[in-house]
């Protein structure tokens, strides 16, 4: 039996983190993810949310939203899923690692569109198992956004395999393209845009018990702070972002952009703290090449066994 979750307002966080407060450990095998499918009828693309994320990130606040903003403000319907009560795995082990977005046509403040996300695929690595989340965001049947979101598990779940067609960066440039310190205590506010709460982005303490030196930017701020100092992309066509996340950027941190910028498309590296290693790694282009296809899933979304729908 498969479970569909259908929420007619925005994803409570303080239901799904409340929930994600009683998870047992996770198990040492995952030979399948649950069939989830969650659903946000009638999200709308609101002005003042929209001015709150051109705010934190610098990104042009326009009558067209960045293709990095339905996945900011999306993110709580993900975090829903891998609160889930079935979901097998805690929330409090998931990591960021990549991400890949595409847009295929411009999204407009007020327009209303369907968000739906579910589990796409997943696999065992050496010290740990990835699993991909696919979300679209469809206006009048017809897919205007789309993304597959990656998170990583720290633990043995078995025998590992192949990694992801995506796993790997690409190569940075040297050219420097621009220089800032990040903000200190902007967590909260931005979690309020994600409905990420997750403590490792707002207290220190909480922090270094998940083996971090301290709390650290939620990944979507600094990838659009990033974004915000790069040559722009024409708002009318099609674009592509593909970001792979490294490492933390803790708040208050001093920051590189680095990269290569062409016609159409840039690759570039965030550093943070003199740290010769990449914070993120980025590729933004004017293409909407099938992403699924690029990871190694399914095209389409199959067909869910009989289902059981609950309405939020």
């Amino acid at each position: 039996m498969s479970t569909i979750v259908e929420f007619q307002r925005r994803p409570s966080a303080l239901a799904y983190m409340t929930g994600a407060l009683h998870r047992a450990a996770p198990p040492d095998r995952v030979a399948a993810l649950p069939p989830l499918r969650f659903v946000w009828h009638g999200m709308r693309i609101e002005r003042d949310e929209v001015a709150r994320f051109a705010t934190l990130t610098g990104l042009a606040a326009s009558g067209r939203v960045p293709v990095l903003y339905l996945h900011t403000v999306g993110f709580r319907l993900l975090m829903a899923l891998l609160t889930h009560r079935d979901w097998p795995l805690p929330i409090w082990r998931a990591l960021q690692v990549r991400n890949h977005l595409v847009q295929h046509r411009p999204v407009m403040v007020g327009e209303v569109l369907e968000l739906e996300t579910r589990a796409a695929g997943h696999r065992v690595l050496d010290k740990g198992i990835e699993v991909d989340l696919r979300t679209t965001a469809r206006l009048q049947d017809r897919t205007a956004w789309e993304s597959i979101a990656t998170f990583y598990y720290r633990g043995r779940f078995g025998e590992a395999g192949a990694a992801s067609p995506l796993a790997r960066a690409p190569a940075t440039g040297e050219q420097e393209l621009a220089r800032w310190r990040t903000a200190d205590g902007v967590g909260l506010r931005f979690g309020r845009l994600t409905g990420d709460y997750n403590g490792i982005h707002l207290w220190t303490p909480y922090a270094r018990l998940s083996g971090f030196r301290r709390a650290f930017h939620h990944p979507q701020l600094v990838l659009g702070q990033s974004l915000a100092r790069l040559p722009a992309l024409d708002p009318d066509a099609p674009q592509r972002l593909d970001a792979w996340l490294k490492g933390p950027v803790f708040y208050g941190s001093e920051v590189v952009l680095r990269g290569t910028p062409a016609p159409g498309a840039t690759v570039f590296g965030l550093f943070a703290d003199g740290d010769p290693r990449p914070a993120i790694v980025g590729r933004w282009s004017g293409a909407a090449e099938d992403i699924a296809q690029d990871a190694g899933l399914a095209a389409g979304a199959a067909p869910l066994p009989k289902a059981q729908v609950a309405t939020v």
